[in-house]
């Protein structure tokens, strides 16, 4: 690939962004960030093993490194309206590297768990800034192909971190994990040479509406898990002082004008909608192999494979489509490919293994496709100073579909109980359709609102 070096609208023109070579690298970096968190969900029965823990105690090591990777990424995505994405990326490799040092000394659950925690708040910075710094800096011509990249990558992460997760679990112990992270150390330097220089804003920064803001997500992933009607009454004390507080201060954390963009809160519904549906079937695939055909981690690893390698290799294709023919066939595209995912999964769950790894390519490429064209869309419709906050909002609602898709999939299981497998996974898959639906009509009133414009 060749380096364009292009400048950012509104900037000096000695602030240059060398494209290809940050896409490439920066589509690394998320691979790594992403597969971090796949590789750790497999090695949890080690870590069980290894540390007497409770289920419900280790619960805590997937979910305390979900909510804060939620909220640093909207914190990322909303600081670098006011400090260089250089600086904030920088900070937050750093925190990252050693947290990951310090996970692969620990050898006590809540030094681990200070490892995830830590993880996390360094590993947000990543895919938001990432969204962020391709809406500043790439034109729109171009920006599609940027997106699918990283969107791929993720992909990537996603159907690598099993598979890996499980040998080095395996061959050499869980605490090896935090090396394959550790290694985003080394790429601090090459990030600072090729990133641009950004001037510092002096804006007074809200850090109240971001502390509200954290903990109402929170709380809201607390009470998905746990149903408590306290933490219920919390959450919604927590966003109501947060939706007084972004109304009344001047900078607020969270820009109430994005509330108010229909729009936007159209492509924030889709978006949401494609990571329940994806980290759903993520979420059921490694239960159905198993219950269903008694398959061992790493050939779950091995079947989930080939999908997200079909992903990446589909990322240049579907990066050019957007850009010579817009982001919307490439939403409809990808809604379709998930419709025809849960619908062969509803009936073809049951039927083989094999049903399953070629079910899984349509997810991959259709998830893949929708998070990069919903990306670029919003980058499109926000105006340059909305950018950070929106890219960041969009991040922490989809983050919040994947634990909300899960947490939705538990509760279906732990309903049918009393039902055969066939039928449980039939009326899950189902249920997904339906909500593929009302994504598929969300974006036809979208597109039809955006023709009347």
């Amino acid at each position: 690939m060749s380096s364009i070096s292009i400048s950012a609208p509104g900037h000096d023109q000695s602030e240059v962004l060398q494209e290809n070579k940050v896409i490439l690298l920066w589509s690394f970096t998320v691979w790594l960030v992403v597969m971090n968190t796949t590789m750790f969900n497999v090695a949890l029965p080690s870590v069980l093993a290894d540390l007497t823990l409770t289920s419900s105690t280790a619960s805590w090591i997937v979910s305390g490194y979900s909510i804060v990777f939620a909220i640093s990424t909207l914190t990322y995505s909303r600081l670098s309206d006011f400090i260089p994405i250089s600086k904030l990326l920088i900070i937050g490799l750093s925190v990252l590297g050693a947290a990951s040092i310090i996970g692969f000394f620990s050898q006590h659950f809540f030094i681990l768990l200070l490892a995830r925690v830590l993880q996390a708040a360094g590993a947000g910075a990543v895919p938001g800034l990432a969204m962020v710094l391709a809406g500043r800096y790439i034109p729109v011509s171009r920006r599609g192909k940027a997106m699918a990249y990283i969107a791929s990558a993720a992909s990537l992460g996603f159907g690598l971190g099993p598979v890996l997760g499980g040998a080095i679990t395996q061959y050499l112990g869980w605490n090896y994990l935090f090396a394959v992270t550790g290694i985003v150390i080394l790429l601090i330097p090459i990030f600072l040479k090729l990133l641009p220089n950004e001037p510092v804003k002096p804006v007074k920064f809200d850090t109240l509406g971001g502390l509200l803001t954290g903990l109402g997500v929170t709380a809201l992933l607390l009470f998905l898990t746990t149903f408590s009607l306290p933490i219920l009454f919390g959450c919604i004390s927590i966003l109501v002082l947060m939706w007084w507080r972004i109304n009344t201060v001047e900078v607020p954390f969270v820009q109430p004008s994005l509330f108010k963009n229909r729009q936007f809160s159209k492509l924030l519904f889709i978006g949401f909608i494609a990571f329940v549906t994806h980290f759903a079937i993520l979420f059921l695939m490694p239960i159905i192999l198993t219950e269903i055909f008694s398959r061992n981690p790493a050939e779950v690893g091995l079947i989930i494979f080939p999908g997200a390698i079909l992903s990446a290799i589909a990322a240049q294709f579907i990066g050019r489509f957007i850009d010579h023919f817009g982001n919307a066939p490439v939403i409809f595209f990808g809604q379709v490919c998930l419709l025809i995912s849960t619908i062969l999964f509803a009936w073809l769950t049951a039927a083989s293994p094999y049903s399953i790894l070629f079910i899984y390519m349509f997810t991959s490429i259709g998830f893949s496709a929708l998070t990069s064209s919903i990306s670029n869309e919003v980058t499109r419709i926000l105006s340059y100073e909305e950018i950070g906050a929106g890219m960041g909002m969009i991040q922490l609602i989809q983050f919040f579909g994947g634990a909300f898709g899960v947490t939705l999939t538990g509760i279906a299981l732990t309903l049918q109980n009393g039902f055969t497998a066939k039928v449980t996974y039939f009326n899950i898959y189902g249920g997904l359709t339906v909500l593929l639906l009302t994504s598929a009509l969300t974006f036809g009133h979208y597109y039809l609102k955006t023709k009347k414009v």
